[in-house]
């Protein structure tokens, strides 16, 4: 997969990092893939890194909110780390809320809060 690194387990959360150049088939084996760990391994958490996203569109804002569904079907929840301020501004202004994703500053910020849980 080109658009996304390996799903790596760090504690007990999964950190999924999102590439700019993300596809559509990419995507949909992530998210088979990410179930599937997050039922073998029962993690408290995901943590997607979306911090070498340049720009968001509806696509991308759709995926982060289709995972951090899966996640909290699964009993995990989601944080969202290394959002750059342009692409918060740019979910805003798409109307695009992710009532179901947490966000933190950095993963060692979202391990914490999953910690406290």
């Amino acid at each position: 997969m080109s658009g996304v690194t390996s799903i790596h387990l760090v504690e007990n959360a999964l950190l999924v990092s999102i590439q700019d150049d993300v596809t559509d088939t990419e995507i949909v084996d992530l998210q088979d893939s990410l179930s599937h760990r997050i039922a073998a391994e029962s993690v408290r958490g995901v943590v997607l890194d979306i911090s070498a996203l340049e720009i968001v569109d509806t696509f991308v804002g759709r995926v982060i909110a289709q995972l951090a569904g899966i996640s909290r079907l699964l009993d995990a929840e989601t944080y969202v780390v290394g959002m750059r301020p342009a692409v918060a501004v740019t979910l805003v202004e798409l109307g695009m809320y992710l009532p179901e994703t947490r966000t933190a500053l950095s993963l060692t910020h979202a391990l914490s809060q999953l910690r406290r849980g």
